[in-house]
């Protein structure tokens, strides 16, 4: 084996780290062969941006703050996403080229085979497909100029410059980019807030233990279980007329199609949206303000890595645009942010826009009926190239539905409806979502959003707004698909049988352009929403106590949303002003109210232990929930609370055969005390003290194993480079939060508040504030790789102005940008 095939070898590993979950610690030793300024590696040092480049669109100057931040500035629209485009690929072009591979499928042609089973995936879902009929509905559209132009510029600057440190090391360069390829990155992220398997996994716990431990392992929204809706009953509009009764659908579970193989299940939930994906925002309306304008603030809470998931940039197309936020590397326009209008943001809803299907077949598996009709699935081989190893063949299926997924690498080797199932997705569609985001970026104000806001086809989010005549706007987002059985609407909580045209999405057409005005969703004007309400907070809890469709089969747990209105609330009922130190303060807040839900079962435990262990849940049992990195009390809870939900449901799951997510600490703590759960290890009759109590002993046992005294000792930012090397990784920071606490942070699998932004919205708003966790730009070599870091791990913040820096850093020219 060469020294190169080796490294590919070694380094195809640590990539698949970021698909597959796995590890690779011995890459660490080859590439210590490329240590910091020596080698081949180190040829990025030379890639600085010169200072003068040409451009076919004429004159844009960027010039960089001090933490990074690209100001564009042209008179031309074209001139300045051009320019947008060469500098999102000089700071992060093996990122975006390493998203969009994951996307279409290519990434083991680079890495090798721990990537196979991701590109096998997503061939199979053909997202590449659902990206181009995407561009294909935009290119004639009024994105198409400046998403053009973005590519363009990429191109520029990929052709002409030095490559990044990332191409060196696997010693391959980028393919020409396109605008194709920043709708995948619009696509990977919608996938990544939407794609749920929540119901194939409802469906095979109910399979391996009964319907009712389903529905109690994975409840569907119930208004009764916490009274901390986004929408509360004060609110203005909460419940939109029209629509059908959705709670009333919403209760229909269970499937209707054949079983679908737990194995299928287990190997599709690497490619779902991992546990901890969500989000805060609240806007607060003038009357509440100290300055009398509304103040917005938002923190989208995704993984945490190296370089950040976000990228900030500052555009001014004169006369036309001003606008400054942060977009995922590859998108040309800012997704959240502020203009010299407004502020918005996001968090995930949880809406439901994918179903499942299974189908009775024939002809060993290459037919399958729809309703009286024989149909062959649509089938195609693609080869996937490995690095360093044997081409892998992959059958690609698509019923009337959608994708067709297995496990098997040719689609039929699980052959039988159970091995294999459709998929309908909405993102599988051509979706205008771009056009949106584009037009949210040009809006002067709440009623150019509304009018933006219905193209928003996917993801579904809970979008918040601000502008400064004063005006503030909460609505939900996205094509929510009215399923019907026979001509009536049924809730998408159950795996459908699709022979029997079960849980069909009238209108809607994968992998082509739905007429979205003809198809079956949800209409606008009936989705939750408030029109300048006083305050209004998510936290991706539920939306609304009485939905006027069913929307949803599952939201994130209350703690964070009842948190923030808890301060809301207080603050408004002592007549002190909203400032936006008191917001900055609250997106901080590590209060985790968990242990409030959990105390039961913490009380129970106390008969059952002694000594060391007796005082430290004592101290737990005091605490008051504040998870500060120089206290040990969250770190005894957070490692109980862990090992009690792998003491209550690992052994029965293992059992069952069942390798899935097991269930979240809010169901946890709503099971009955003599629940049939709380078995002790010794098989005895249920008793939930004894298991709570050997979860305390675990606790403790790990926490001194791993040699903590406090909880900064483990709530520590450990981010990591794909290539998880010490000098590309981050600096670690102690940092305070937890899973379920505002200030959200996930220490075992690195996610959180991956962008923070406090924005007064007004003619005067001196004190909007955003940091990241990291730095702006991709390369180790730059002062802005991990400049913000540890500002973010402290709770500061940074200025976030529209004010452009007086020092031109490169200069575009009339040219043809050869």
């Amino acid at each position: 084996m060469t020294s190169d095939t080796t490294r590919r070898a070694l380094l195809s590993a640590v990539l698949g780290a970021g698909v597959g979950g796995m590890a690779l610690s011995d890459a660490r030793e080859v590439l210590a062969d490329f240590a910091p300024l020596s080698g081949s590696l180190w040829d990025a040092e030379g890639r600085a941006i010169e200072g003068d480049v040409e451009s076919p669109y004429g004159p844009a100057s960027v010039a960089y703050d001090d933490r990074g931040v690209p100001h564009v500035t042209a008179a031309d629209e074209r001139a300045a996403y051009y320019a947008v485009g060469y500098v999102q690929a000089a700071d992060r072009l093996f990122e975006m080229d390493l998203l969009r591979r994951v996307m279409r499928g290519t990434l083991s042609e680079v890495v090798g085979d721990v990537a196979v089973n991701s590109d096998r995936f997503n061939r199979q879902m053909d997202f590449a497909r659902a990206a181009e009929v995407t561009w294909e509905r935009a290119s004639d559209g009024p994105t198409a100029p400046a998403s053009e132009a973005f590519a363009e510029g990429v191109n520029a600057y990929r052709e002409t410059a030095a490559r990044p440190v990332e191409f060196e090391l696997l010693d391959y360069d980028a393919d020409p980019w396109t605008p194709v390829d920043s709708i995948l990155a619009q696509k990977q992220i919608s996938w990544g807030l939407t794609g749920s398997f929540a119901t194939l996994r409802r469906a095979a716990v109910g399979d391996a233990f009964d319907r009712e431990t389903a529905e109690a392992l994975y409840p569907l929204p119930d208004a009764s279980n916490h009274d901390a809706p986004i929408l509360r009953s004060d609110d203005r509009e909460p419940n939109p007329p029209g629509g059908t009764d959705g709670r009333a659908i919403s209760a229909a579970t269970g499937g209707s199609g054949d079983p679908v193989d737990p194995g299928l299940v287990s190997w599709l939930e690497a490619f779902e949206p991992p546990e901890g994906i969500g989000s805060n925002s609240w806007v607060v309306g003038g009357e509440y303000t100290a300055s009398g304008d509304p103040v917005l603030a938002n923190d989208p809470h995704l993984d945490l890595r190296v370089p950040p998931i976000w990228y900030e940039q500052h555009v001014v197309v004169e006369g036309e645009r001003d606008v400054r936020g942060v977009t995922f590397p590859g998108v040309p326009f800012v997704v959240i942010g502020r203009n010299d209008a407004g502020a918005w943001g996001f968090t995930n809803t949880g809406y439901d826009v994918i179903d499942f299907y299974t189908y009775e077949t024939r002809n060993d598996g290459r037919e399958y009926r729809d309703g009286d009709e024989w149909r062959e699935f649509l089938t195609r081989e693609e080869t996937i190239p490995v690095a360093d190893g044997e081409d892998v063949a992959v059958q690609v299926e698509k019923s009337v539905h959608g994708a067709v997924l297995s496990r098997g690498s040719d689609g039929d080797s699980l052959s039988g409806t159970t091995g294999r199932v459709g998929v309908q997705w909405s993102g599988l569609s051509a979706t205008r979502t771009v056009e949106s985001i584009y037009e949210i970026g040009r809006s002067t104000g709440v009623d150019d959003v509304l009018d933006a806001l219905p193209k928003f086809d996917e993801p579904t989010q809970n979008f918040v707004y601000a502008d400064r005549d004063g005006r503030t706007l909460f609505y939900t987002t996205g094509k929510v698909p009215i399923r019907t059985t026979d001509g009536n609407p049924v809730a998408g909580t159950r795996v459908f049988d699709g022979s029997a045209r079960e849980g069909e999405w009238e209108g809607f057409e994968p992998y082509a352009a739905t007429d979205w005005a003809t198809a079956n969703v949800v209409p606008f004007d009936e989705k939750p929403h408030s029109v300048d309400p006083g305050y209004l907070a998510t936290a991706n809890q539920r939306i609304v106590d009485d939905p006027a469709h069913y929307l949803s089969e599952g939201y994130a747990p209350p703690f964070r949303g009842a948190r923030i209105y808890e301060r809301l609330d207080e603050r408004a009922d002592s007549g002190e002003p909203m400032t936006a130190e008191f917001l900055r303060d609250l997106q901080l807040d590590a209060v985790d109210r968990r242990v409030d839900h959990l105390e039961p079962l913490l009380e129970d435990a106390r008969s059952e232990v002694a000594g060391d262990a007796r005082e430290a849940l004592d101290a737990v049992l005091a605490w008051d929930g504040e998870t500060s990195t120089d206290r040990r009390e969250p770190l005894v809870f957070a490692f109980w609370a862990r090992k009690l939900g792998e003491r209550v449901f690992d052994a029965r799951f293992e059992d069952a055969g069942l390798d899935v997510n097991t269930p979240n600490d809010w169901v946890l703590g709503r099971l009955p005390a003599d629940s049939e759960w709380f078995v002790p290890e010794d098989g005895s009759d249920p008793d939930r003290g004894v298991v709570a109590a050997r979860a305390l002993r675990d606790a403790l046992e790990a926490i001194e194993a791993a040699g903590y005294e406090t909880y900064g000792d483990y709530s520590t930012t450990a981010l990591t480079h794909p290539f998880d090397q010490g000098f590309l990784n981050y600096p670690e920071y102690a940092t305070d939060g937890s899973p379920t606490t505002v200030n959200n942070f996930r220490p075992e699998s690195m996610r959180g508040s991956s962008w923070r932004q406090v924005v007064p919205v007004g003619n005067d708003a001196p004190d909007a504030a955003a940091v990241l966790p990291g730095g702006n730009d991709g390369d180790p070599l730059s002062a802005n790789y991990a400049d913000q870091l540890e500002d973010w791990a402290t709770g500061e913040f940074r200025e976030f102005s529209l004010a452009v820096p007086d020092d031109v850093d490169v200069e575009f020219t009339e040219g043809d940008g050869e």
